[in-house]
This record gives C-alpha cells, structure tokens and sequence, in this order.
C-alpha cells in the first residue's frame, strides 16, 4: 500500500514538473498561438496568475484582431480572481470602452464597480476607489435600470455612500475636537459639517451633525472676546434653530436647550454693553 502511495506521489510530481516545464517553455519560446492557447487553458483551469503572464506577451501581438475582446475580458477577469481589484476595475473600464457592444458589457460593467468597491479601504482612508466604485455604480443603475444586479447595485452603493459620509463627518469631528489647541478648527469643523450636509441631503449623520455645528458655534462665541461676540451669537443661534427644526424631540435637545440659554444671556450682556458704549459716545459728543 505504502508503494501504491509513493508512486502515486512520484506520478503527480512529475506531471506537476513537466508541466512547470512546459509553462516556461511555452512563455518564454512559444509562438503567439501556443502562447494564447495556453493562456486561455491556465484561464479555464483557474490558474489566473501565470495566465496573466502569457496574456500580457500576446497583447501586442492580439491587437486589433477579434481575439482581443475575449483576451481582455479574461485579464480584468483573471485580475478580479487574483484579488488585484483596482486592476481589475480598470481592465474591465478599458473592455467596456472597447467593445460597446459586446454580450459581456453588462457584466463588466457591474463587475468594475464591485472591483472598486471592493479595493476601496475602511472609511478612514484615501476615497479614491470609493469615489470611483460610486461613480461605476451609478453609471450601472442609468445604463441597465431593468437589469437583475440593479437591487445589488442599489446596496453597494448605498454602502459606499455611508463609507463616505462617515469619512466626512468624522474629518469634522477633529476639526471639532482639536480646536481646543487651535481657535480657528471652530470655523473650519463648522465649515465641514455644512459641507456634508449639502452634499450628502438626507444624511444618516444628519442629527449628529447638526448638534456638533450647534456645538462647535457656540464654544467659538464662549470663547470670543466680546467685540467678536455679536456675529457668533448670531452664528451659534442660527444652528440651534436648524438643529430644534428638523430633529425637535433630538436626544441632543436637552443639553443644546441650556447652551441656547447661555446665548441669549451672553446676547443681553453685549447689547447693554453696545447701548452703554453708545451713551458714552453721546455724552462725549455734548
């Protein structure tokens, strides 16, 4: 039995050397045929590395020629197996380009943006791919509304959208935290959260966003000098309204109702000073 075993061992290590042997044989002094030939077979047999290989050599060579619109549906193919996603994002952008009518369109067109998506890091990082994969997504859902991927296409990018959203609202937040080091973070978290707002209507981080705005105005007019008081009372009090008008029973309402307050006292204070300073002016003036 222990035979049976080492010659079964002896026979697979030789097929395995021999067609090692014949790969390199054929990559590095096989005609373009045998080249593509072998190419579509690794393809077919799920081994998309070394097919990759030998489809790069024949590219050249393919141009041009009817074989090249399976060739590159292969690569972008071979690429999303092998877990290179942006590659494969952008091989099966350059088929879809390429053979606008081809049977395999729709499919590619999905399968870019799932690339995309799937190359696009936590919420943290650099939104290239993100950006990329929505754009793909969308472009899917117009180009083939009556397609069977459209719900899944739908999901995808609801997520890539929340992925986004979250990177900025939390890029706001910092500004938020950190402006206790640097005064001026106060506009720039103001600014941030405006622009998510805008940009995202309808936001999941709507409500938090808007209590952080509220909170962000309002420390800046705290900590104002009071000749800079009035136009961040003013700022703070207008972000307060905006947060009561769209989210009234807020679990934020309670501590923002107390830190309006405080606005409309310090609000009193700098207009007894104005009118103060306006009657010093008067009598000065007699």
């Amino acid at each position: 039995m222990q035979k049976v075993k080492n010659l079964a061992c002896l026979l697979l290590f030789s097929i395995l050397l021999f067609s090692c042997g014949e790969y390199q044989k054929v990559l590095n002094k096989g005609t373009i045929e045998d080249q593509y030939k072998m190419a579509v077979k690794l393809y077919e047999t799920k081994k998309y590395g070394k097919a990759l290989r030998l489809f790069e050599k024949i590219t050249p060579a393919y141009r041009g020629k009817p074989q090249m619109e399976r060739v590159q549906f292969m690569v972008a193919q071979s690429n999303f197996n092998e877990k290179n996603y942006t590659l494969a994002g952008y091989y099966y952008d350059r088929f879809i380009k390429n053979y606008p009518k081809s049977s395999k369109r729709e499919e590619a067109a999905f399968l870019s943006a799932y690339s995309y998506k799937l190359a696009s890091p936590v919420f943290s990082k650099d939104p290239t791919d993100t950006n990329k994969a929505l754009e793909a997504f969308q472009s899917f859902i117009n180009t083939y509304p009556d397609s069977e991927k459209i719900p899944e296409a739908n999901e995808h990018y609801k997520e890539l959208r929340y992925k986004l959203q979250k990177k900025y609202f939390e890029i706001a937040k910092v500004y938020y935290t950190t402006a206790g080091y640097d005064k001026r973070n106060y506009n720039a978290a103001i600014q941030a959260f405006d622009n998510l707002l805008s940009d995202y209507l309808g936001s999941e981080f709507k409500e938090e966003a808007l209590y952080y705005r509220f909170k962000a105005a309002y420390d800046y007019e705290i900590k104002s000098t009071d000749r800079r008081k009035t136009e961040r009372i003013k700022i703070a009090m207008e972000a307060y309204d905006k947060l009561k008008r769209n989210f009234p029973e807020s679990e934020y309402m309670e501590e923002c109702d107390e830190m309006f307050a405080t606005l409309q006292k310090e609000e009193e204070r700098i207009n007894n000073i104005i009118d103060q300073n306006k009657e010093l002016v008067k009598e000065d003036s007699k």
